[in-house]
């Protein structure tokens, strides 16, 4: 498969690690990882993400998020738009996710955004993923 999808992986190995308990899931970085990753802060499903240097394009460590019982915060993460069949919407149609508990991520002219802040500027864009 290799890297074709980078947000997939990186939903991919955030569920994975949260599944294991990790505290830390490191992967490499990317502009959109970057953003999403703000995005997945900001809104409270991650505790922080660091950018570190390498040789290559770096890494990104994601300090990860649970509760008191040590549950993940995040209980799903669902790629919606694919590099095989893009989803996209207008800024009137960006669907509410799980009654507005959760988030879209959208890919929009105005850089990646949360659902929210999408709509607050009535801008569509690409779905990239929906976050609960």
């Amino acid at each position: 498969m290799g890297m074709t999808d980078p947000i997939a992986d990186l939903l991919t190995r955030i569920r994975n690690a949260q599944q294991a308990r990790h505290e830390i899931v490191t992967l490499p970085s990317s502009n959109i990882k970057k953003a999403v990753l703000e995005i997945l802060k900001h809104e409270g499903f991650i505790e922080d993400w660091s950018f570190q240097a390498d040789e290559h394009q770096g890494k990104l460590n994601v300090i990860l998020k649970y509760d008191n019982d040590e549950n993940g915060i995040i209980l799903g993460l669902k790629r919606v738009s694919s590099p095989g069949c893009r989803r996209y919407v207008k800024g009137k149609e960006i669907p509410q996710v799980l009654g507005g508990l959760g988030v879209a991520i959208l890919s929009t002219s105005h850089g990646v955004l949360s659902d929210r802040d999408a709509r607050r500027q009535n801008v569509g864009g690409e779905l990239l993923a929906y976050v609960w």
